[in-house]
């Protein structure tokens, strides 16, 4: 896998449907041993609760449900259709269910589980794990302010600037971005600021 997209950090949100109390929460896991402790940890933070029902993907290709209790398919499925859209994998979402004593329906207990999963979702912040090219660069403080203007037109981020008798820099960056932008640096300043490659690897972006 070239690029996925999973979360930073943990999150929850919740809401409330006709008396209902549902809770979303989220985490990033790269097992199922990580998602399986997160699920038992929620379960136990909530035990009082009617239902803790949980989906989660993993980059392997690993995908597993549950409904936990709930109507076959009005819950677990709905879920995991969720992270399938939000483009998410390494993650795992629990959605815990208080009852309110008023019932949902099929129709309205999807629409319920699909949107505890979805403001979870929102409550993280996401990251592009991709394969990435670091690169340095030498330049006059002429062209610092060019320089800067170009890098918002990439999927990047500069690691390190050093403000000497010169300004040096290191900028990581979308491997398949790199000749792009190696070649737009070198031809903006006439060949004067030539970036180098110093390493690849697997880092993320925000998004």
């Amino acid at each position: 896998m070239q690029e996925y997209t999973t979360i930073h950090d943990t999150a929850q949100d919740e809401f409330v449907e006709r008396k209902s109390r549902f809770i979303g929460s989220i985490a990033p896991v790269e097992t199922e041993e990580e998602a399986l402790r997160f699920i038992a940890q929620i379960k136990q933070q909530h035990r009082d609760a009617g239902h803790s029902t949980y989906a989660y993907i993993l980059k392997n290709g690993v995908k597993r449900y549950s409904d936990d209790g709930e109507p076959q398919g009005t819950a677990g499925v709905p879920m995991l259709d969720c992270l399938e859209k939000e483009g998410l994998v390494d993650v795992v979402v629990v959605v815990t269910r208080y009852f309110g004593g008023i019932l949902l329906g099929t129709g309205g207990l999807v629409r319920a589980y699909s949107h505890g999963a979805k403001i979870a979702v929102d409550a993280a912040k996401r990251k592009l794990m991709t394969t990435c090219v670091l690169l340095s660069m030498e330049l006059d403080y002429s062209f610092y302010g060019k320089i800067n203007y170009v890098l918002p037109k990439y999927v990047c981020r500069v690691e390190e600037s050093d403000f000497g008798a010169n300004v040096s820099m290191k900028i990581l960056i979308k491997q398949d971005q790199c000749e792009a932008f190696v070649k737009e640096i070198t031809e903006m300043s006439a060949a004067l600021v030539v970036p180098q490659i110093l390493e690849e690897r697997f880092d993320y972006f925000e998004v």
